[in-house]
């Protein structure tokens, strides 16, 4: 099974890289998303994976906020939603050659940690995306954590949500690390599960609604895990 874990996980990961490609050099020819949506759908229907929705996309949501397991991630969020993402990533990502493109064609965000300038930055950037009619989406945890728990969600998030008083709605992903792990060499299809929480407006008067919704979102995660069967 391990052998065929990691078979698996190169046949995904080859697939994952060419479908990359794919929508570098549809950049120039369609217009955004559907470069990053044809290509994130190429991926998920050759390596059959699936997706099982419970709750309701908000349509007047500015910001998602998700938790983040794998790579797999922002193309199952592609997948299933129609709406324009402009994607928060670190600076890091942009500056890989050739597939940094891959974010900065489609005009995503970059941010430097524990940078003053750059938080600067981002909320210009942000508010360019948002007039574009663009939909926010960010990993607050910053970085992928894979022991199902979710780490401390960094505070870019509440600035950018607080500083436009935008309506947030947030996306629990349910063992993705599960089905794709680039650090162990492991793919297995599944069908992962996405909950769309209730969404809000962000107040500033509230300090710890960021915090809170960290442990709102651990508990719907941890209560999904104990309630299904096939996550055991």
């Amino acid at each position: 099974m391990k052998i065929f874990a990691k078979i698996s996980w190169l046949f995904a990961s080859i697939v994952i890289l060419t479908c990359l490609t794919l929508s570098i050099l549809l950049y120039f020819i369609l217009p955004r998303p559907y470069p990053r949506k044809l290509s994130s759908w190429l991926i998920r229907l050759t390596t059959f994976y699936s997706a099982e929705i419970k709750g309701k996309e908000d349509e007047d949501a500015q910001m998602i906020l998700i938790n983040h397991q794998s790579d797999l991630d922002i193309g199952l969020m592609e997948t299933i939603s129609k709406k324009d993402f402009a994607w928060v990533a670190k600076k890091e990502l942009f500056d890989i050659p050739f597939f940094g493109l891959a974010l900065k064609l489609p005009n995503d965000i970059p941010v430097e940690r524990e940078s003053k300038t750059s938080l600067i930055a981002l909320l210009r950037n942000v508010k360019d995306r948002l007039e574009k009619n663009r939909v926010i989406a960010m990993f607050p945890e910053g970085t992928r954590s894979q022991t199902g728990k979710m780490l401390p969600f960094k505070s870019g998030a509440k600035v950018v949500a607080d500083k436009y008083k935008l309506r947030v709605q947030p996306v629990v992903l349910i063992e993705t690390a599960k089905c794709y792990n680039i650090k162990k060499f492991y793919y297995k299809p599944a069908r992962i599960k996405v909950i769309y929480l209730d969404p809000f407006v962000a107040d500033k008067n509230d300090k710890e609604w960021l915090n809170n919704l960290r442990d709102k979102m651990q508990k719907v995660y941890d209560d999904e895990l104990a309630n299904c069967s096939s996550h055991r």
